[in-house]
């Protein structure tokens, strides 16, 4: 293709190694999440992590194991998390890299405050006839830099061309590498019988026209699945995934209800599969957003009828959900969850579902707890959660007193555990 800038498209293609000279002592480097991750880019700080000092990377949801990660260039080369991953989990664990608290809509303001922001490394899709590249399947934070931090790119064949607010033009950048590889493929996880059970329960509660948030896993997949019947569905998301597609296929999300983004799918980032690469690809109807703007409960707010389904690993009989530590020990972070259980509690008619098995560990262990798990870190609060969902069925805790919600949450208990729960939460005066 040729174009007007073509000599500014030379002139910009570097050589993997030129990215070092963008980067001084003390810097800090900003990956998106996932896809939008420069493995080559990475690769090269990594190979000349020795003539680096003190850099640090900050990221969400690391898709790649790293040896920087694992602390292998201590002084030189250093990973600061957003959300932990099967990347960076047990790094933290062995204090190798360092796990930054966030609610997800203020990411870009803590990177913008509190860090240097001295360079943004990601993948983009090709340039185009009018001199812009995109990010991708990506706006989520990175994208809040453009214009304001330099950008170094990772040019990828294989990263779709999408719309929104997360298109830089080549005028924008300090230069860009060619590295073609294919994205990361997330497979649509499998569903169980108690995922569908728990499905049924929330599909009961979505209505022809309303918006969907729906988070990663097998209970969200579980409650689209359910949905081939409903019309107009509008979707205003921070990820999209696979189940996405389908709905569009079957003409069930066509976002003509929607009172923001009229017709649009809206999100911040994607992962999922190949079908879903394809389905962005050049696809108008798909708007990236950045994280400031899709999961600020200010804005979700202005979307009446939204319904938001996340999923929790502990509850305990107030209402306070554990979601981003496992047995006490911190599995992920705080990512989008908050962010949508308050914009739904905003919002007209909104409702927000936290979903979850009633046990683990082949039901020996209840989920349902009297006080949680010592070490657990409380991620949506009591006053924020709506409704809570197991295979046994619903707890509405909103507009219910401590012990209401104590009757309502043992009520969707495992019922070798209700006896228990009842016999724990009175010795508390609770009920």
């Amino acid at each position: 293709m040729v174009t007007i800038f073509q000599g500014l498209y030379k002139a910009k293609l570097k050589k993997p190694q030129d990215v070092l000279s963008y980067i001084e002592d003390g810097a800090d480097i900003i990956i998106p999440i996932a896809n939008g991750e420069p493995v080559k880019l990475l690769d090269i700080l990594e190979e000349n992590a020795e003539y680096l000092k003190d850099v640090r990377i900050h990221q969400m949801l690391t898709m790649h194991p790293r040896k920087y990660i694992d602390g292998a260039y201590k002084g030189h080369l250093s990973h600061v998390s957003y959300f932990l991953s099967g990347a960076t989990r047990k790094a933290y664990h062995n204090r190798h890299c360092e796990l930054m608290p966030n609610y997800f809509h203020e990411v870009p303001s803590i990177m913008k405050d509190y860090t240097k922001a001295s360079l943004v490394m990601a993948v983009a899709s090709p340039m185009d006839e009018h001199g812009y590249f995109t990010l991708g399947t990506q706006a989520d934070y990175a994208a809040c830099f453009i214009g304001n931090a330099p950008f170094f790119l990772e040019v990828n064949e294989h990263m779709p061309r999408t719309f929104g607010q997360n298109l830089i033009h080549i005028s924008q950048i300090e230069g860009f590498i060619e590295h073609h590889a294919p994205l990361v493929k997330n497979p649509e996880p499998v569903i169980e019988e108690k995922d569908i059970r728990i499905a049924e329960y929330v599909a009961e509660y979505i209505k022809n026209g309303d918006t969907l948030q729906a988070g990663i896993g097998s209970i969200p997949n579980a409650v689209i699945s359910l949905l081939n019947d409903h019309r107009h569905l509008g979707i205003h998301t921070e990820l999209i995934t696979d189940g996405v597609v389908g709905l569009v296929e079957k003409g069930v999300v066509d976002g003509s209800q929607k009172k923001t983004n009229k017709g649009k799918i809206v999100g911040t980032f994607a992962l999922g599969t190949d079908k879903l690469y394809e389905f962005l690809h050049n696809n108008p109807i798909v708007e990236f957003q950045t994280v400031d703007v899709t999961n600020d409960p200010r804005l979700i707010a202005k979307e009446d009828n939204i319904v938001s389904i996340n999923a929790t690993t502990e509850v305990d009989i107030y209402g306070q959900c554990a979601s981003e530590t496992v047995a006490g020990k911190y599995y992920s972070s705080t990512g989008g969850q908050f962010d949508f259980a308050r914009g739904a509690n905003f919002a007209g008619n909104g409702r927000g579902f936290i979903c979850m098995h009633s046990t683990t560990k082949n039901d020996t262990i209840s989920r349902i707890k009297v006080l949680l798990t010592n070490g657990s870190v409380v991620t949506t609060s009591k006053n924020e959660v709506d409704k809570v969902v197991t295979e046994y069925g619903v707890a509405e805790l909103k507009g219910k007193s401590i012990s209401a919600r104590a009757k309502a949450l043992i009520e969707i208990a495992h019922p070798k555990f209700k006896d228990e729960l009842i016999f724990e939460a009175r010795k508390l005066n609770l009920m």
